[in-house]
């Protein structure tokens, strides 16, 4: 029967602890924002392949021709 007051003890602590990190984490504005997170993958952050290759190539067309 003691163990059982034991567990109930060791729950009521890991609740407890929960409970103040989910407080914690609300003040400290972790979930202010929930819709951005699931839409930044839809956005191209990079420079595709083909643009890029051309950028260069008409960098290197430049300093041919100035020289």
């Amino acid at each position: 029967m003691s163990v059982l007051i034991i567990l109930i003890a060791a729950s009521i602590i890991v609740a407890a602890g929960f409970l103040i990190a989910f407080i914690w984490s609300v003040k400290n504005g972790q979930y202010d924002d929930d819709y951005t997170p699931s839409v930044r993958m839809l956005f191209d952050s990079t420079i595709p392949q083909k643009q890029e290759s051309a950028k260069t190539t008409s960098t290197k067309e430049k300093l041919t021709n100035n020289n």
